[in-house]
């Protein structure tokens, strides 16, 4: 899915990204990049005596869920306003991300401006696992044009 540019964006509009089942592999890579070995996440059987009864996914993890709103068009991450986790993500667990846009902010030197949309990353039983928003610099189509 393409990412839009700043100019097409309005407050409000939306989009639910393309869907994606969480693996273990994903989980081993993020605990060797992030060195979280917590058990919950690397250790099955641990994790299936836990509150929780089954292997996790790292909360932040689900912070790497593709928005489809801004795929190749987002220049910098800027930070994010209030991210709650508010349940876990399991492994095999498959999840889709909503996303709205609530601010834009034009910024003319970058050719573009700074979004900012509020993101819920869904399970596929309908459970709102986390929720928050995200700031991007996001790319104008002159800057696109200006980068060919």
């Amino acid at each position: 899915m393409q990412g839009m540019y700043f100019k097409e964006l309005e407050v409000g509009m939306g989009r639910r990204s393309a869907a994606r089942t969480v693996a273990e592999t994903e989980t081993v890579l993020f605990a060797g990049m992030s060195g979280d070995w917590n058990p919950l996440h690397s250790d099955a059987e641990f994790a299936a005596r836990s509150l929780f009864g089954q292997h996790l996914a790292h909360g932040t993890l689900g912070l790497a869920a593709r928005l489809g709103l801004i795929d190749g068009t987002a220049i910098a991450a800027r930070g994010s306003r209030e991210w709650k986790f508010k349940r876990p993500i399991f492994i095999g667990d498959t999840v889709h991300a909503r996303v709205r846009v609530t601010e834009l902010e034009p910024v003319p030197r970058l050719g573009g401006g700074m979004v900012t949309p509020h993101v819920t990353l869904m399970t596929r039983r309908g459970e709102e696992v986390q929720a928050g928003s995200v700031i991007v610099g996001l790319k104008g189509r002159e800057r696109e044009a200006q980068e060919k």
